[in-house]
């Protein structure tokens, strides 16, 4: 007869004490709500709260990775890719996070996959696949502006896949195939316009001393002799011979009678 009500009392006051206690961990935070109305956001620690009379919301304040998946994406030049994407936010605001919107997570997950869509349309194909840093930047600072109403800090998005189709793919190739053929023969016809101009200047060097002229010409018969077994006979310009006429020292006159 006893034990019975002391039993029954016992147990609404740990029912109490479940209700009335709560411990939120350093990265959670407690939205309170008294009657219906907000009246603070407390945490971390121990919270008191009363009974039947107040609830509370607990909201994670640790970054959250969240992986869009693939989205069909028309580019400016009409190319159609599909792209993935990650991005990572955190709630800054959990007041705001819990009244102005019914599911943070759900809201920011499909404002992610609109946003891809919407900024890599504005964007040429090429600019999709070599300018993935500016593009990260302008999502992640579209996203940033449209949650902020909702206590949400979007920090990163990273474009994971752009993926084509096999067509477009066999034409990027032939492109960049095209594009190497183009810079050899650039190349190529810059080395000639050089070894010409090179030419140019060893023509006028040798000009100005004639010499130097009949010396190459011997040498360069030289070479072609060693690298031949059979003989060769080139004719012998007699101008050469002047050259080393005039080289050969002049004998001094002898006496006159």
């Amino acid at each position: 007869m006893i034990i019975a009500p002391i039993a029954v009392v016992a147990i609404l006051i740990l029912i109490f004490l479940y209700a009335s206690i709560k411990i939120l961990r350093e990265y959670e935070r407690g939205v309170v709500f008294t009657l219906g109305r907000y009246t603070g956001t407390k945490g971390p620690g121990l919270i008191l709260l009363y009974p039947f009379i107040q609830q509370m919301v607990r909201v994670d304040l640790r970054v959250v990775v969240d992986e869009v998946p693939p989205q069909d994406v028309i580019s400016r030049d009409n190319v159609s890719v599909k792209v993935s994407a990650v991005i990572y936010f955190r709630v800054v605001d959990a007041e705001k996070a819990i009244i102005q919107v019914s599911n943070y997570l759900a809201a920011t997950s499909q404002l992610a996959q609109t946003t891809l869509r919407w900024v890599l349309g504005k964007h040429d194909l090429d600019q999709m696949l070599a300018e993935r840093d500016k593009l990260n930047s302008d999502i992640q600072d579209v996203l940033d502006k449209q949650t902020e109403g909702w206590g949400i800090k979007v920090s990163n998005v990273e474009l994971k896949r752009i993926d084509l189709d096999e067509s477009m793919v066999r034409a990027i190739a032939r492109q960049a195939e095209a594009e190497r053929e183009r810079r050899a023969k650039i190349i190529n016809a810059e080395g000639e316009q050089q070894a010409a101009q090179k030419l140019v200047e060893a023509a006028r060097i040798l000009g100005e001393v004639p010499q130097a002229m009949q010396l190459r010409y011997l040498g360069t018969l030289f070479d072609i002799s060693n690298e031949r077994g059979s003989t060769i006979v080139f004719p012998f310009p007699m101008d050469v011979l002047e050259v080393f006429a005039a080289m050969r020292p002049r004998s001094a006159p002898g006496p006159q009678s």
